[in-house]
């Protein structure tokens, strides 16, 4: 069983594109798409790529995407006022029957896989999808929300960041960010099985900003800017993100 894990597309085809035919090169068994499919520039695109594939495919939810759902159920937004003009846009591009689809997405799914044993597949963490923590988040602070899980793997993203460490007598490795990586550009996923590989893949990126700006995505400058062409640095992020990360 080989299983690739891709997480925080983004609504970033492009990207999407490129770790597909990889996927497909590796010969991968299943794929699991770790959350936050949404919000992002091509975000019905996005979805209908993904729900054609020809490879067994789960789904997991991310807090995007549950920002998405609450909008296109009416319900109150929980991100800060600058994200809630994507979150928006994205609803409204999407056709009602995305609603149900999303609302069926769970919150974390298991795989046996080989050599690796059972693996627990989260967005952000086991217990929410929106904590944050990095590789050097101290293991104190992150014992209690994985303890008890009786599994010997656990994946997550979120904080758009690869990383591999132990938490109490739990591997966790994070498996970065398809559409939106911090650090060199390209996208960022996990091949699973036999042995855990961080695999970075490479496209277009002039030609993927070309596409994204063509978008009526409110941020479409910008995310072309600054999550395609010139992303963060890693470093900065794991700054930023352990300022504001688990206390």
């Amino acid at each position: 069983m080989r299983v690739a894990a891709i997480y925080d597309v983004h609504g970033n085809l492009p990207a999407l594109e490129a770790v597909l035919d990889a996927i497909h090169q590796a010969k991968v068994d299943q794929i699991v798409v770790g959350g936050d499919v949404l919000p992002g520039p091509m975000p019905r695109e996005t979805i209908g790529r993904l729900l054609d594939l020809d490879i067994p495919t789960q789904f997991i939810r991310g807090n995007g995407d549950r920002e998405v759902l609450a909008q296109m159920r009416g319900d109150m937004l929980t991100v800060p006022e600058q994200f809630q003009a994507i979150i928006r846009w994205n609803a409204e591009q999407l056709r009602t029957e995305y609603e149900e689809l999303l609302a069926g997405w769970p919150e974390t799914t298991r795989i046996q896989i080989d050599c690796l044993g059972e693996v627990l597949f989260c967005h952000a963490t086991p217990r929410n999808d929106i904590d944050i923590f990095t590789r050097l988040t101290p293991e104190g602070r992150l014992l209690p929300m994985f303890d008890g899980l009786n599994v010997s793997v656990v994946v997550c993203g979120h904080t758009h960041m690869q990383f591999d460490r132990r938490i109490g007598g739990i591997r966790v490795v994070n498996a970065g960010s398809v559409g939106m990586p911090f650090g060199d550009p390209g996208a960022d996923w996990l091949l699973l099985g036999p042995e855990v590989q961080f695999r970075h893949t490479a496209y277009d990126l002039t030609k993927a900003a070309e596409r994204i700006r063509a978008t009526r995505f409110p941020q479409a400058e910008d995310f072309a800017a600054r999550n395609v062409l010139q992303p963060p640095s890693e470093q900065e992020m794991v700054e930023a993100f352990t300022n504001a990360g688990l206390k």
